[in-house]
């Protein structure tokens, strides 16, 4: 089963807010939230490529992408 890894929801916006409205705000789900207990014989990275995703299990691999200067 598939989950997004990013939700959205949309804040409360107060008629008297000083600042400008955020429309649409976004947080992240891990995989580890969906997965109720580590089944066996998952799928396993190679040793060099679990070091470079940060797991040995692709099934809790979970990218990160820096919003940093991407204007949000």
């Amino acid at each position: 089963m598939s989950h997004p890894q990013e939700q959205s929801w949309a804040p409360y916006i107060g008629p008297f807010d000083p600042c400008p409205p955020i429309l649409c705000k976004t947080y992240s789900t891990p995989p580890q939230l969906f997965m109720c207990f580590q089944p066996m014989n998952l799928p396993q990275f190679s040793p060099q490529e679990a070091l470079r995703h940060g797991t040995l299990w692709p099934a809790l691999y979970s990218p990160y992408e820096s919003r940093w200067g991407k204007g949000r």
